[in-house]
């Protein structure tokens, strides 16, 4: 996401709410967006998206779950010919489109998946994601899964909840986190040029370094073989994601600091609370 009132006094400063992406992209250079899983924007605000953004910043949508979730990739050409025409001020800008599959979608379903690779329009990198148990076992499910995805040049999307599930469910925030997210194991795979990892991070903001160290070692490695990964931070409820990012990607730009692909700069209004100075983290 990129509105969170939460993050008014880290993000958004005295900007008021129209101007809340682009502050956004002033700090981070890309974002999920998820409404696009639950409803199709106009053409109008689509390029209002565009026009609120640099040339290099880069959004990554979410395919419709009446395409994914309803329609499970059978017979949607339609469907994914007027999402993409709606979509077209927002092509040059947009690294990533992902496929969200059910928990339902198994083993059985990949010849569909297949089939839908080849009906998208192509030229444009897509990631997809998966949470039926069968494709985390290790076996030919997984072995074809990810077969599939080399071959189609296609980014496997990587969800480490284990932060989050390690969190008792004493919130209301983490109860909703651990009802709707797979408790899945993390296998750290590039089917492609541009891993995606979503990291679901524990409420507590020192609790996820420990989670974080092995992220700390395979993301530089994806990037000195020439990848290019995508990195969202999550919290239970968000109000504290972007001083999560900012904390993790520090941790990440230490671990370049000596390497041929240093990370820049990145900081949140003066304001805001930095978590990993309590640590004694030299950052």
């Amino acid at each position: 996401m990129w509105s969170q009132n939460h993050w008014q006094q880290t993000v958004y400063g005295n900007n008021d709410s129209s101007q809340r992406l682009a502050r956004y992209a002033e700090i981070f250079n890309t974002v999920e967006g998820n409404t696009t899983f639950y409803a199709t924007p106009s053409l109008q605000q689509a390029q209002i998206w565009r026009n609120a953004v640099n040339d290099t910043f880069r959004f990554t949508f979410k395919l419709p779950k009446h395409i994914t979730h309803e329609l499970k990739l059978h017979n949607a050409g339609p469907a994914v010919q007027q999402f993409f025409s709606v979509m077209a001020p927002l092509l040059d800008v947009t690294g990533m489109w992902k496929i969200q599959l059910p928990a339902s979608f198994g083993p059985q379903h990949l010849p569909a998946l297949a089939q839908f690779l080849t009906q998208v329009p192509q030229g444009l990198t897509y990631g997809v994601e998966v949470r039926h148990p069968a494709f985390f076992a290790k076996g030919d499910a997984e072995r074809d899964l990810n077969r599939l995805l080399i071959d189609n040049q296609c980014n496997r999307i990587i969800m480490d909840t284990r932060p989050v599930f390690a969190a008792p469910p004493t919130t209301a925030a983490v109860i909703d986190a651990h009802q709707k997210k797979p408790n899945v194991p993390v296998h750290a795979i590039a089917t492609a040029q541009h891993p995606v990892v979503r990291f679901i991070g524990h409420p507590q903001a020192e609790a996820n370094v420990h989670f974080f160290q092995n992220w700390l070692k395979q993301l530089p490695l994806w990037i000195n073989q020439g990848k290019h990964p995508y990195l969202f931070i999550h919290t239970p409820d968000n109000h504290d994601a972007p001083q999560l990012a900012v904390d993790l990607y520090r941790l990440l730009q230490q671990q370049l600091m000596h390497t041929p692909t240093p990370l820049s700069d990145i900081n949140l209004l003066a304001q805001h609370h930095d978590a990993t100075a309590q640590l004694g983290l030299d950052l």
